[in-house]
């Protein structure tokens, strides 16, 4: 936090003290790709995210600059000018929050200068953007003095992801990042927003993120069309279902009923999401009964299921879970995030953990070529502004 501030005195040209914010990466621990489709997801934050410094400006002029991005230098615009523009890059996540907060009647009054550096991977599917939102999110709420209910700013990051920046993703990111709580997971109802947390008793085990080092933008993968084959898949069934979501489903009325979905390819889709909402429930109670073994048997088995019936692995994340799986203190493993890339999670008991990445790093490399990255995570707290108290 010392770098960053000096990072932010040297940038801004200021000796101005700012103030700090962070908003966490996320986790799903179970329940993939059901936050769209109205289901139950099971997500949690980590330690990793996006640190936010800011201080305000006595004029109308934003400038943004990432120490992620250095190369882009300080991006400017005008808080009546914050229309999406392509060259501004990763800015436009910031622009849109300080948009639509406006749009929702908050006074945002002048404008700011905002340095943001995050340690999430950049594309790894640990929900950056939706850092990136809420980081902004909270630092505006602090910085102007509002009043902003902790679900409607949820809302005005989902609304950023769908409408300014285009990707049809779920709640899920935003809600994980802005209602983390430490040591526990939270338990989702995507459809009427109700939650519960469920505590993470990990004992001698760790949660290790396993990078596959292939990017994947979302907004560029095919997350849009499993979108798409769910909406039909869904009309199929609303033929002679009264259902709004997907996630309404129990397996038997779905079993009873996928007849209706004509596209044999639907069919397998909506059977993934009716499934895996099956499996994020059976999940919550095997996390309130401490069973973490029975958690790990149902994580083996949604990786199947986006493997086999929603396709959304691939090589990379398919051969991170097999070897997984065979390894020793391995209680489960499974792609977490949308799929196409990104990372994978694995439960490992601290003791197994030096031979789990070392066995796994090897045969990674020599199927794909490069070497995975891993990340220990922690559940930590969901966005906030950092006091002083916590830096020293």
């Amino acid at each position: 936090m010392t770098n960053l501030t000096q990072a932010f005195h040297q940038i801004f040209d200021t000796s101005e003290a700012p103030r700090r914010f962070f908003a966490p990466g996320r986790i799903n621990l179970i329940g993939e790709h059901t936050d769209y489709n109205g289901g139950y997801v099971l997500p949690a934050s980590i330690s990793f995210g996006t640190y936010a410094l800011a201080r305000k400006r006595n004029d109308q002029k934003l400038r943004f600059y990432s120490l992620n991005a250095s190369e882009n230098g300080i991006i400017e615009c005008d808080l009546d000018h914050l229309s999406y523009q392509k060259a501004h890059g990763w800015a436009n996540y910031p622009k849109g929050m300080v948009q639509y907060m406006k749009q929702e009647g908050y006074a945002i009054t002048s404008g700011a200068d905002i340095l943001f550096y995050g340690n999430i991977p950049n594309g790894a599917g640990l929900s950056s953007s939706a850092s990136l939102e809420l980081a902004t999110g909270v630092l505006l709420e602090g910085l102007f003095n509002l009043e902003i209910d902790r679900l409607q700013l949820i809302q005005i990051g989902q609304k950023v992801e769908n409408n300014y920046i285009g990707v049809n993703s779920g709640i899920m990111d935003q809600f994980a990042v802005g209602m983390g709580k430490t040591n526990h997971a939270i338990l989702l109802n995507c459809q009427t927003l109700e939650y519960s947390y469920a505590p993470m008793h990990l004992q001698d085990y760790e949660i290790i993120i396993i990078n596959t080092n292939k990017q994947r933008s979302l907004a560029d993968s095919k997350y849009n069309e499993r979108f798409a084959q769910c909406r039909q898949a869904l009309q199929d069934l609303q033929k002679e279902l009264s259902i709004q979501h997907l996630g309404e489903l129990s397996t038997e009325q779905f079993e009873a009923a996928k007849h209706l979905i004509t596209d044999p390819v639907n069919q397998k889709r909506a059977k993934h999401i009716v499934y895996e909402n099956a499996r994020t429930l059976e999940a919550l109670e095997k996390l309130r009964n401490g069973d973490l073994h029975a958690f790990g048997q149902l994580m083996n088995a949604s990786h199947l299921s986006l493997q086999s019936d929603y396709e959304v692995t691939g090589i990379e994340l398919d051969t991170i879970a097999a070897v997984a799986w065979e390894q020793e203190g391995v209680i489960g493993a499974r792609m977490t995030g949308a799929g196409f890339g990104g990372c994978a999670i694995a439960i490992v008991h601290q003791d197994a953990v030096r031979d789990f990445k070392h066995h796994l790093k090897q045969i990674y490399q020599d199927k794909i070529g490069y070497e995975p990255t891993f990340y220990t995570a922690s559940i930590a707290d969901g966005a906030k502004e950092v006091t002083e108290e916590e830096i020293k």
